[in-house]
């Protein structure tokens, strides 16, 4: 049984602009958790967080909160295989 699990997520609400992206990279990177975070164009935030289950738990739960000045509305998830995804990163807008 691996130790590493691995979440896709979708963040709905006032999450673009609020800097939600730049604060997803910052609390995954300090919670050793790989993967990556992008804005979509329908107004969403989509997010892959890798690592130990307790890692990616903290940041469902703070996807839940977001960053200063995001209001967040519903998380949607999906549990995925681990792909071994070890940094965090900002990508591109689709």
């Amino acid at each position: 049984m691996s130790d590493r699990v691995r979440v896709h997520v979708w963040v709905r609400g006032r999450v673009q602009g609020v800097g939600f992206r730049a604060y997803t990279e910052a609390m995954a990177r300090n919670a050793g958790v790989g993967g990556w975070v992008r804005n979509l164009r329908d107004g969403r935030v989509e997010a892959v967080f890798e690592g130990s289950p307790a890692a990616v738990e903290a940041m469902l739960r703070w996807c839940q909160q977001g960053s200063p000045g995001s209001q967040v509305e519903a998380v949607e998830q999906r549990c995925e295989l681990p792909e071994g995804l070890s940094t965090f990163e900002i990508r591109p807008t689709v």
